[in-house]
């Protein structure tokens, strides 16, 4: 398997990760009596701490798999893996990376990191997209 090909199972893979992680602890919640099952806000505001954080790391994947998505399938497709395979893995390390800073700490010094992380995937994203429409 090509690393873009990698990187894209990994996002898909980590996002149900995340998904499987949020339903283990609000099951957990529901098992314990502390919430009942049908009082989940699906924003994750009702929930402290790690569920909160938790909550927001799994929405983030799943509000940036798409774009990153069609970005690597396109790349796919086309047979230009070659202008997605040398940062393939550091595109999915950042994305990775970027959901275990949110699930540790949401102080400044862990948002800055995160923020970091983010900006890491945009500027690759966008780089491909140059590469793509000839620009690089």
């Amino acid at each position: 398997m090509s690393p873009t090909a990698t990187a894209l199972l990994g996002f898909a893979a980590w996002t149900i990760a995340l998904v499987v992680l949020l339903g283990l602890y609000r099951s957990g919640l529901v098992m314990g009596g502390k919430k009942a099952a049908n009082q989940f806000n699906p924003s994750g505001e009702d929930l402290e701490g790690f569920g909160r954080r938790l909550t927001r790391a799994h929405a983030n994947c799943y509000e940036n798999l798409p774009v990153a998505a069609a970005v690597l399938l396109y790349a796919i497709a086309t047979r230009q893996e070659s202008a997605t395979d040398p940062l393939a893995y550091v595109f999915l390390g950042a994305r990775i990376a970027q959901s275990v800073v949110h699930l540790i700490s949401t102080s400044r010094p862990f948002v800055l990191i995160r923020f970091t992380l983010f900006l890491v995937q945009v500027a690759i994203l966008v780089f491909w997209l140059l590469k793509f429409f000839g620009v690089l």
